[in-house]
């Protein structure tokens, strides 16, 4: 018997992401620079809560996150029915597509940008448009114009890799055009939180605009990766769709106990906002005087630093003084001269630029 799937499926690939090298390492002495998570680390109050309510596994949980959802409306001042949790804010990216995306559906991706786009509109056999920029800011009226009619736009601000971010203001534009063209927008605001010197989110627009889905994870912001939680926005009729063909109990206890104490605890983001601020003009400064090395202007607590040498080589170097770095010579619209690396403590961070000075 031949087993039968679709054409899209065979044909996939899955996506290589920074951090991976580390969950099959030994090595608890490498420093992640790979992984864009808050350098303020993982709250204090969420350690505690996780040994506490260890026994609370013995339990099936929420399938619907009911306490989660009660924090977020508090977090985000958005009702109930706006909002939606699920396993990382990549599954509620999958389920979105599964959803909203077919053969017919025209998908615009501005690159270089997050992988997983472009990998699920793939799987759902979407006919897929490039925009190339390293600054969509920059070429913004000629994105506009670019926006398929009945379609979906992909953003994600402030953008992973490059760290560029688009003010309230040009998003409104993009979201209003595609509005007219009964365009959907999915916006990945899952680095909006760890920009220190604005706040240029559009959420709470989504009670106005039916076509905007916004994104975003609490593993970025509360250092929580392992535990795998995030949730979006969106209109009432999107959620409805969404929840629908929610899995069941895809948000474990843990997790839940985790970002409804991580919700509760602004301060973090602030103390991770103050550290970023500061070492990221460090970290540029630092690296920009390092021959064959150029940093990418960026926002929030990653860098993408354009080198002269091979980045696959510089990752095996930098890896033989205990740090890993984002090889970006897999992301659509970059090459083997490009590396990534998040902005971590002052000590960390010192001992990248050593490294890096040691090996240039």
């Amino acid at each position: 018997m031949k087993i039968r799937t679709k054409s899209s499926i065979i044909n996939h690939t899955p996506v290589v992401h920074g951090g991976l090298n580390l969950s099959q390492s030994t090595d608890s002495q490498i420093i992640d620079f790979s992984s864009n998570i808050s350098p303020a680390g993982i709250p204090l109050t969420v350690k505690k809560l996780l040994k506490k309510n260890i026994e609370n596994i013995k339990h099936y949980p929420d399938s619907s996150s009911s306490a989660v959802i009660s924090s977020l409306k508090k977090y985000t001042k958005l009702e109930k029915s706006h909002l939606i949790v699920g396993n990382g804010a990549i599954e509620i990216l999958y389920n979105f597509c599964f959803a909203f995306l077919s053969k017919k559906t025209k998908v615009l991706i501005p690159i270089p940008t997050f992988q997983e786009y472009e990998t699920v509109s793939k799987l759902n056999e979407c006919q897929i448009s490039y925009f190339k920029t390293m600054n969509l800011s920059e070429n913004l009226d000629i994105f506009i114009s670019k926006i398929p009619k009945n379609g979906c736009v992909f953003i994600c601000n402030p953008n992973n890799p490059t760290g560029n971010l688009l003010l309230k203001n040009q998003l409104l534009q993009i979201i209003k055009k595609a509005k007219k063209l009964s365009t959907i927008v999915f916006l990945d605001e899952c680095f909006i939180e760890m920009v220190p010197e604005s706040n240029e989110s559009v959420i709470s627009y989504v009670k106005k605009y039916k076509n905007l889905f916004v994104l975003r994870s609490l593993t970025k912001s509360f250092a929580l990766p392992g535990i795998r939680i995030g949730y979006a926005a969106g209109s009432k009729e999107i959620i409805d769709i969404l929840q629908k063909i929610k899995i069941p109990w895809s948000v474990n206890s843990l997790a839940q106990d985790a970002a409804d104490i991580a919700l509760k605890n602004k301060s973090h983001l602030d103390k991770s906002n103050s550290i970023i601020k500061k070492e990221l003009i460090f970290l540029i400064n630092k690296i920009n005087k390092l021959n064959g090395f150029d940093c990418n202007s960026s926002s929030t607590n990653f860098i993408l630093i354009k080198i002269k040498n091979n980045s696959t080589q510089l990752q095996k170097k930098l890896l033989k003084h205990k740090i890993l770095i984002r090889d970006c010579k897999n992301f659509r619209g970059l090459d083997n001269h490009h590396v990534r690396i998040a902005v971590k403590s002052h000590k960390d961070n010192l001992k990248l630029v050593n490294a890096l000075e040691k090996i240039k």
